[in-house]
């Protein structure tokens, strides 16, 4: 059986793939690699690609979780080449309901933008 809460999480990260309008090849590696990690089933990565724009992102219960998750959804951002401004808006606005200051997540992805290219 599929761990919900990591389920939720991968959800949430297949709704920030497609922010930018596009799911990149690069990103749907990335997604394949963390669902084969996670036990989630390739038919059901590509059901929840399928409808990634209709995701509402969900929020974690709990703080070690909602750090985890705000750290791999600028991994995932990042992981194109391409920061792109929808995913920024949606890291910002995902940061600030998981409870991290305005501040906290510009220093947060400051310490990740090294590796990005703008």
């Amino acid at each position: 059986m599929i761990n919900p809460t990591r389920l939720e999480h991968f959800r949430n990260l297949v709704s920030l793939s497609a922010a930018d309008g596009k799911v990149e090849e690069v990103e749907r590696v990335a997604l394949a690699k963390i669902a084969f990690q996670w036990d989630i089933p390739l038919d059901r990565l590509n059901v929840m690609l399928d409808k990634a724009s209709e995701y509402i992102y969900l929020i974690p219960q709990n703080n070690e979780e909602r750090e985890f998750q705000l750290e791999q959804m600028i991994s995932l951002a990042k992981v194109d080449g391409d920061f792109a401004p929808a995913e920024l808006e949606l890291i910002n606005m995902v940061g600030g309901k998981l409870g991290f200051s305005p501040d906290e997540i510009s220093q947060i992805i400051a310490s990740h933008k090294d590796t990005v290219e703008e």
